[in-house]
Protein backbone atom coordinates (compact mmCIF):
# COMPACT_ATOMS: atom_id res chain seq x y z
CA UNK A 1 0.00 0.00 0.00
CA UNK A 2 2.64 2.50 0.87
CA UNK A 3 4.57 2.11 -2.21
CA UNK A 4 1.42 2.10 -4.60
CA UNK A 5 0.59 5.74 -3.22
CA UNK A 6 4.16 6.77 -3.22
CA UNK A 7 4.24 5.47 -7.11
CA UNK A 8 1.19 7.46 -7.73
CA UNK A 9 2.93 10.51 -6.58
CA UNK A 10 5.82 10.24 -8.74
CA UNK A 11 3.62 9.55 -11.86
CA UNK A 12 1.80 12.58 -11.97
CA UNK A 13 4.76 15.13 -11.02
CA UNK A 14 6.17 15.18 -14.88
CA UNK A 15 6.69 18.65 -15.70
CA UNK A 16 9.30 21.19 -17.01
CA UNK A 17 9.56 22.46 -14.01
CA UNK A 18 10.71 19.55 -12.22
CA UNK A 19 14.40 20.07 -12.17
CA UNK A 20 13.54 23.24 -10.27
CA UNK A 21 11.00 21.81 -7.97
CA UNK A 22 13.90 19.19 -7.05
CA UNK A 23 16.27 21.55 -6.78
CA UNK A 24 14.16 24.03 -4.38
CA UNK A 25 12.76 21.25 -2.58
CA UNK A 26 16.23 19.86 -1.75
CA UNK A 27 17.39 23.01 -0.30
CA UNK A 28 14.13 24.46 1.43
CA UNK A 29 11.95 20.76 2.73
CA UNK A 30 8.76 21.10 2.80
CA UNK A 31 6.35 18.84 5.08
CA UNK A 32 4.89 16.02 3.17
CA UNK A 33 1.50 15.63 1.71
CA UNK A 34 -1.48 15.05 3.90
CA UNK A 35 -1.73 11.69 1.97
CA UNK A 36 1.57 10.64 2.68
CA UNK A 37 1.54 11.65 6.44
CA UNK A 38 -1.39 9.38 6.99
CA UNK A 39 0.00 6.23 5.08
CA UNK A 40 3.04 6.80 7.48
CA UNK A 41 0.69 6.82 10.87
CA UNK A 42 -1.73 4.30 9.67
CA UNK A 43 1.38 1.43 9.31
CA UNK A 44 2.18 1.94 12.93
CA UNK A 45 -1.42 1.40 13.97
CA UNK A 46 -2.29 -1.47 11.87
CA UNK A 47 1.05 -3.01 13.79
CA UNK A 48 -0.36 -2.49 17.36
CA UNK A 49 -3.54 -3.51 16.69
CA UNK A 50 -2.69 -6.95 14.57
CA UNK A 51 -0.09 -7.24 18.37
CA UNK A 52 -3.24 -6.93 20.34
CA UNK A 53 -5.74 -9.38 18.89
CA UNK A 54 -2.79 -11.74 18.66
CA UNK A 55 -2.34 -11.20 22.12
CA UNK A 56 -5.65 -11.71 22.90
CA UNK A 57 -6.01 -14.70 21.16
CA UNK A 58 -3.83 -16.33 22.49
CA UNK A 59 -4.89 -15.38 26.14
CA UNK A 60 -8.59 -17.03 25.21
CA UNK A 61 -7.01 -19.91 24.19
CA UNK A 62 -5.58 -20.79 27.64
CA UNK A 63 -8.23 -22.04 29.38
CA UNK A 64 -8.42 -25.22 27.76
CA UNK A 65 -10.99 -28.24 28.43
CA UNK A 66 -10.21 -31.06 30.67
CA UNK A 67 -8.99 -33.37 27.46
CA UNK A 68 -7.12 -30.42 25.95
CA UNK A 69 -3.55 -31.29 25.17
CA UNK A 70 -1.38 -27.90 25.23
CA UNK A 71 2.09 -29.52 24.20
CA UNK A 72 0.54 -31.22 20.92
CA UNK A 73 -2.58 -29.38 18.89
CA UNK A 74 -2.70 -32.85 16.53
CA UNK A 75 -5.49 -35.66 16.73
CA UNK A 76 -2.96 -37.73 16.78
CA UNK A 77 -2.80 -37.40 20.66
CA UNK A 78 -3.68 -41.53 21.90
CA UNK A 79 -6.92 -40.96 24.22
CA UNK A 80 -7.27 -42.64 27.38
CA UNK A 81 -9.59 -45.75 27.36
CA UNK A 82 -12.69 -45.76 29.75
CA UNK A 83 -12.15 -48.20 32.79
CA UNK A 84 -14.07 -51.45 32.27
CA UNK A 85 -17.06 -51.72 35.03
CA UNK A 86 -16.03 -53.12 38.52
CA UNK A 87 -16.61 -56.92 38.12
CA UNK A 88 -18.35 -56.93 41.69
CA UNK A 89 -20.62 -54.45 41.25
CA UNK A 90 -24.14 -54.43 39.79
CA UNK A 91 -24.32 -51.66 37.59
CA UNK A 92 -28.79 -52.15 37.25
CA UNK A 93 -29.58 -52.66 40.86
CA UNK A 94 -33.39 -52.74 41.49
CA UNK A 95 -35.11 -52.42 44.57
CA UNK A 96 -38.36 -53.50 45.93
CA UNK A 97 -40.48 -51.32 47.71
CA UNK A 98 -43.43 -52.86 50.14
CA UNK A 99 -46.87 -51.78 50.33
CA UNK A 100 -48.82 -50.36 52.38
CA UNK A 101 -52.63 -50.92 53.14
CA UNK A 102 -54.88 -48.80 52.21
CA UNK A 103 -55.06 -46.09 48.95
CA UNK A 104 -52.56 -43.40 50.80
CA UNK A 105 -55.54 -40.92 51.15
CA UNK A 106 -58.26 -42.63 53.52
CA UNK A 107 -60.47 -43.63 51.05
CA UNK A 108 -60.82 -40.89 48.91
CA UNK A 109 -59.06 -42.50 45.97
CA UNK A 110 -60.33 -46.20 46.19
CA UNK A 111 -62.07 -47.78 49.31
CA UNK A 112 -61.47 -51.78 48.59
CA UNK A 113 -60.92 -53.53 51.32
CA UNK A 114 -57.49 -55.09 49.62
CA UNK A 115 -56.31 -51.98 48.60
CA UNK A 116 -52.55 -50.69 49.16
CA UNK A 117 -50.35 -48.72 48.05
CA UNK A 118 -47.27 -47.23 47.41
CA UNK A 119 -46.57 -43.26 47.30
CA UNK A 120 -44.48 -41.91 44.18
CA UNK A 121 -42.30 -39.85 46.34
CA UNK A 122 -40.40 -43.55 47.54
CA UNK A 123 -40.15 -44.52 44.03
CA UNK A 124 -38.45 -41.30 42.59
CA UNK A 125 -36.46 -41.21 45.32
CA UNK A 126 -34.67 -44.62 44.31
CA UNK A 127 -34.73 -43.68 40.61
CA UNK A 128 -32.91 -40.51 41.34
CA UNK A 129 -30.15 -42.16 42.66
CA UNK A 130 -30.07 -45.12 39.48
CA UNK A 131 -32.29 -47.79 40.46
CA UNK A 132 -35.08 -49.06 39.65
CA UNK A 133 -38.55 -50.09 41.49
CA UNK A 134 -40.13 -53.47 41.66
CA UNK A 135 -43.54 -53.28 44.45
CA UNK A 136 -43.87 -55.71 47.08
CA UNK A 137 -47.20 -56.08 47.25
CA UNK A 138 -47.84 -56.71 50.99
CA UNK A 139 -51.59 -58.86 50.60
CA UNK A 140 -50.65 -60.71 47.68
CA UNK A 141 -49.45 -64.95 47.76
CA UNK A 142 -46.83 -65.36 49.59
CA UNK A 143 -45.22 -67.51 47.30
CA UNK A 144 -45.44 -64.75 44.56
CA UNK A 145 -44.33 -62.21 47.34
CA UNK A 146 -41.09 -64.08 47.81
CA UNK A 147 -40.28 -64.42 43.74
CA UNK A 148 -40.49 -60.83 43.63
CA UNK A 149 -38.12 -60.45 46.51
CA UNK A 150 -35.71 -63.03 44.82
CA UNK A 151 -35.32 -60.13 41.46
CA UNK A 152 -34.26 -57.02 43.66
CA UNK A 153 -30.73 -56.14 45.12
CA UNK A 154 -32.21 -54.34 48.40
CA UNK A 155 -35.76 -53.29 50.40
CA UNK A 156 -37.52 -50.10 51.30
CA UNK A 157 -40.17 -50.28 54.03
CA UNK A 158 -42.36 -47.08 53.88
CA UNK A 159 -44.20 -44.64 56.18
CA UNK A 160 -47.43 -45.69 57.25
CA UNK A 161 -49.60 -46.22 60.49
CA UNK A 162 -50.09 -50.28 59.99
CA UNK A 163 -48.21 -51.66 63.29
CA UNK A 164 -50.70 -55.26 63.42
CA UNK A 165 -52.08 -58.12 61.52
CA UNK A 166 -51.06 -58.98 57.92
CA UNK A 167 -48.70 -56.02 57.07
CA UNK A 168 -46.94 -56.87 60.51
CA UNK A 169 -46.35 -60.34 60.02
CA UNK A 170 -45.04 -59.57 55.97
CA UNK A 171 -42.52 -57.00 57.67
CA UNK A 172 -41.21 -59.15 59.88
CA UNK A 173 -40.53 -62.11 57.41
CA UNK A 174 -38.95 -59.78 54.82
CA UNK A 175 -36.48 -59.11 57.60
CA UNK A 176 -35.73 -62.20 58.17
CA UNK A 177 -35.25 -62.83 54.42
CA UNK A 178 -32.71 -59.76 54.64
CA UNK A 179 -30.91 -60.97 57.52
CA UNK A 180 -30.38 -64.47 56.03
CA UNK A 181 -29.71 -63.23 52.76
CA UNK A 182 -26.84 -60.99 54.25
CA UNK A 183 -25.70 -63.86 56.45
CA UNK A 184 -24.94 -66.17 53.19
CA UNK A 185 -22.69 -63.78 51.33
CA UNK A 186 -24.67 -61.30 49.71
CA UNK A 187 -24.81 -57.76 50.04
CA UNK A 188 -28.38 -56.91 50.41
CA UNK A 189 -29.34 -53.39 52.27
CA UNK A 190 -32.56 -52.31 54.21
CA UNK A 191 -34.16 -48.90 54.17
CA UNK A 192 -36.64 -48.55 56.94
CA UNK A 193 -38.51 -45.23 56.90
CA UNK A 194 -40.71 -43.63 59.51
CA UNK A 195 -42.52 -46.27 60.14
CA UNK A 196 -40.63 -48.84 58.79
CA UNK A 197 -38.12 -48.14 61.63
CA UNK A 198 -40.99 -48.67 63.65
CA UNK A 199 -41.42 -51.77 63.22
CA UNK A 200 -37.95 -52.94 62.72
CA UNK A 201 -37.30 -51.78 66.39
CA UNK A 202 -40.31 -53.93 67.62
CA UNK A 203 -39.44 -56.87 65.60
CA UNK A 204 -35.49 -56.41 66.71
CA UNK A 205 -36.71 -55.61 70.66
CA UNK A 206 -39.64 -58.46 70.17
CA UNK A 207 -41.88 -55.92 71.84
CA UNK A 208 -44.96 -54.78 70.54
CA UNK A 209 -44.92 -51.69 73.53
CA UNK A 210 -41.24 -50.33 72.91
CA UNK A 211 -42.85 -47.34 71.21
CA UNK A 212 -43.15 -43.89 72.86
CA UNK A 213 -45.19 -41.41 71.95
CA UNK A 214 -43.72 -37.94 70.40
CA UNK A 215 -45.62 -34.61 68.81
CA UNK A 216 -43.50 -34.83 65.92
CA UNK A 217 -46.55 -34.53 63.11
CA UNK A 218 -45.73 -32.37 60.14
CA UNK A 219 -42.34 -30.41 61.97
CA UNK A 220 -39.14 -29.46 59.84
CA UNK A 221 -35.80 -30.13 62.46
CA UNK A 222 -32.49 -30.67 62.74
CA UNK A 223 -30.47 -34.04 63.13
CA UNK A 224 -28.15 -33.88 66.41
CA UNK A 225 -25.16 -36.31 65.93
CA UNK A 226 -24.43 -38.54 68.91
CA UNK A 227 -20.72 -37.28 70.61
CA UNK A 228 -17.86 -38.81 69.14
CA UNK A 229 -19.91 -41.25 66.78
CA UNK A 230 -17.70 -42.44 63.59
CA UNK A 231 -19.85 -41.93 60.39
CA UNK A 232 -17.81 -44.00 58.21
CA UNK A 233 -19.75 -46.85 56.29
CA UNK A 234 -22.99 -45.03 57.36
CA UNK A 235 -25.32 -43.25 55.11
CA UNK A 236 -23.43 -39.62 56.09
CA UNK A 237 -20.18 -40.91 55.03
CA UNK A 238 -20.44 -39.07 51.77
CA UNK A 239 -21.89 -35.85 53.01
CA UNK A 240 -19.84 -32.81 52.61
CA UNK A 241 -18.56 -31.31 55.63
CA UNK A 242 -20.28 -27.88 55.00
CA UNK A 243 -23.75 -29.73 54.81
CA UNK A 244 -23.12 -32.30 57.79
CA UNK A 245 -22.82 -29.43 60.19
CA UNK A 246 -25.63 -27.47 58.32
CA UNK A 247 -27.75 -31.08 59.31
CA UNK A 248 -27.20 -29.98 63.25
CA UNK A 249 -28.12 -26.48 62.74
CA UNK A 250 -30.73 -25.67 59.88
CA UNK A 251 -34.13 -27.37 59.51
CA UNK A 252 -33.36 -29.90 56.62
CA UNK A 253 -34.91 -32.80 57.21
CA UNK A 254 -39.28 -33.63 57.98
CA UNK A 255 -40.64 -35.52 60.75
CA UNK A 256 -43.97 -36.76 60.65
CA UNK A 257 -44.67 -39.34 63.62
CA UNK A 258 -46.36 -39.86 66.85
CA UNK A 259 -44.14 -42.55 67.77
CA UNK A 260 -40.91 -43.47 67.94
CA UNK A 261 -38.18 -44.31 70.80
CA UNK A 262 -36.29 -42.49 73.37
CA UNK A 263 -32.20 -43.10 73.74
CA UNK A 264 -32.77 -43.86 76.99
CA UNK A 265 -34.55 -47.03 76.05
CA UNK A 266 -33.05 -48.02 72.92
CA UNK A 267 -29.94 -48.35 74.87
CA UNK A 268 -31.64 -50.01 77.85
CA UNK A 269 -33.21 -52.87 75.14
CA UNK A 270 -30.32 -55.42 74.91
CA UNK A 271 -31.57 -56.54 71.45
CA UNK A 272 -31.69 -53.13 70.28
CA UNK A 273 -28.66 -52.51 71.86
CA UNK A 274 -26.43 -55.01 70.27
CA UNK A 275 -27.96 -54.73 66.47
CA UNK A 276 -28.03 -50.72 66.01
CA UNK A 277 -25.30 -47.63 66.29
CA UNK A 278 -27.28 -44.38 67.17
CA UNK A 279 -26.13 -41.92 64.63
CA UNK A 280 -28.35 -39.21 65.46
CA UNK A 281 -31.26 -37.71 68.02
CA UNK A 282 -34.24 -34.94 67.32
CA UNK A 283 -36.22 -33.06 69.20
CA UNK A 284 -40.03 -32.93 69.36
CA UNK A 285 -42.37 -30.30 69.38
CA UNK A 286 -41.84 -30.29 73.19
CA UNK A 287 -38.47 -30.95 73.36
CA UNK A 288 -38.57 -34.77 73.66
CA UNK A 289 -35.21 -36.18 72.10
CA UNK A 290 -36.07 -39.25 70.42
CA UNK A 291 -33.45 -41.93 67.95
CA UNK A 292 -33.92 -40.03 64.81
CA UNK A 293 -31.22 -42.22 62.37
CA UNK A 294 -29.37 -45.28 63.62
CA UNK A 295 -27.72 -48.03 61.40
CA UNK A 296 -26.78 -51.23 62.43
CA UNK A 297 -23.72 -52.77 63.41
CA UNK A 298 -23.86 -56.07 61.29
CA UNK A 299 -26.12 -55.82 58.39
CA UNK A 300 -26.30 -52.63 55.85
CA UNK A 301 -29.31 -51.82 57.46
CA UNK A 302 -30.43 -47.77 58.05
CA UNK A 303 -33.45 -46.68 59.63
CA UNK A 304 -34.64 -43.38 59.53
CA UNK A 305 -37.23 -41.85 61.65
CA UNK A 306 -37.46 -38.72 59.74
CA UNK A 307 -38.57 -38.85 55.51
CA UNK A 308 -35.46 -38.37 53.32
CA UNK A 309 -37.82 -38.70 50.49
CA UNK A 310 -40.09 -35.62 51.29
CA UNK A 311 -37.32 -32.93 50.76
CA UNK A 312 -37.29 -33.37 46.79
CA UNK A 313 -40.82 -35.17 45.90
CA UNK A 314 -43.63 -33.77 48.35
CA UNK A 315 -45.62 -30.72 48.60
CA UNK A 316 -48.51 -31.15 50.74
CA UNK A 317 -47.47 -30.54 53.99
CA UNK A 318 -46.19 -27.17 55.19
CA UNK A 319 -43.25 -28.67 57.33
CA UNK A 320 -41.45 -30.14 54.67
CA UNK A 321 -38.14 -27.85 54.21
CA UNK A 322 -37.69 -27.40 49.83
CA UNK A 323 -34.35 -25.29 50.34
CA UNK A 324 -31.20 -25.93 47.74
CA UNK A 325 -29.28 -27.91 51.04
CA UNK A 326 -32.81 -29.63 51.63
CA UNK A 327 -32.78 -31.19 48.51
CA UNK A 328 -29.15 -32.63 48.62
CA UNK A 329 -29.90 -34.22 52.13
CA UNK A 330 -32.30 -36.43 49.74
CA UNK A 331 -29.77 -37.04 47.20
CA UNK A 332 -27.24 -37.89 49.45
CA UNK A 333 -29.52 -40.15 51.31
CA UNK A 334 -30.77 -42.25 48.14
CA UNK A 335 -27.31 -42.06 46.39
CA UNK A 336 -25.95 -43.96 49.68
CA UNK A 337 -28.74 -46.23 49.47
CA UNK A 338 -28.48 -47.40 45.78
CA UNK A 339 -24.49 -47.60 46.30
CA UNK A 340 -25.24 -50.26 48.67
CA UNK A 341 -27.47 -52.33 46.68
CA UNK A 342 -25.07 -52.14 43.79
CA UNK A 343 -23.08 -54.49 45.86
CA UNK A 344 -25.45 -57.15 45.81
CA UNK A 345 -24.54 -60.25 43.79
CA UNK A 346 -27.86 -61.49 42.90
CA UNK A 347 -28.52 -61.21 39.01
CA UNK A 348 -32.06 -62.25 38.64
CA UNK A 349 -33.45 -62.78 34.90
CA UNK A 350 -33.79 -59.37 32.71
CA UNK A 351 -37.21 -60.93 31.08
CA UNK A 352 -38.58 -61.49 34.80
CA UNK A 353 -37.11 -57.81 35.96
CA UNK A 354 -39.00 -56.20 33.29
CA UNK A 355 -42.44 -57.80 33.85
CA UNK A 356 -42.06 -56.99 37.76
CA UNK A 357 -41.02 -53.42 36.98
CA UNK A 358 -43.63 -50.56 39.18
CA UNK A 359 -43.58 -49.23 34.97
CA UNK A 360 -46.05 -51.79 34.41
CA UNK A 361 -48.29 -49.85 36.61
CA UNK A 362 -49.75 -46.41 36.61
CA UNK A 363 -50.14 -43.41 39.51
CA UNK A 364 -52.41 -41.88 40.66
CA UNK A 365 -52.52 -37.99 41.42
CA UNK A 366 -54.19 -36.94 44.56
CA UNK A 367 -52.17 -33.67 45.39
CA UNK A 368 -55.43 -31.60 44.75
CA UNK A 369 -56.95 -32.17 47.96
CA UNK A 370 -53.11 -30.08 49.07
CA UNK A 371 -52.33 -32.40 51.75
CA UNK A 372 -50.70 -35.77 52.53
CA UNK A 373 -49.20 -37.32 49.22
CA UNK A 374 -48.88 -35.64 46.10
CA UNK A 375 -48.93 -39.23 44.12
CA UNK A 376 -49.46 -42.86 45.12
CA UNK A 377 -49.44 -46.20 43.25
CA UNK A 378 -52.61 -48.15 44.15
CA UNK A 379 -52.47 -52.32 43.97
CA UNK A 380 -55.72 -53.90 44.17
Amino acid sequence: MPSHSLSNSSSTTASPSHSSASSSASSDPSPPPPSDMWNYLWIPFLISLSKELSSAKAQSTTILLPSSDQNNATLSVSIPRCPSPHANLNYRPVIGILSHPGDGASGRLNNATDASYIAASYVKFVESAGARVIPLIYNEPEEILFQKLKLVNGVLYTGGRAKTGLYFEIVEKIFKKILEKNDAGDHFPLYAICLGFELVTMIISKDSEILESFNAADQASTLQFIKNTNIEGTVFQRFPPVLLKKLSTDCLVMQNHHYGISPETLENNLELSKFFKVLTTSADEDNKVYVSTVQAFNYPVSAFQWHPEKNAFEWGLSGIPHSEDAIQVTQHVANFFVSEARKSMNRPPARKVLDNLIYNYSSTYCGRAGKGYDEVYIFT
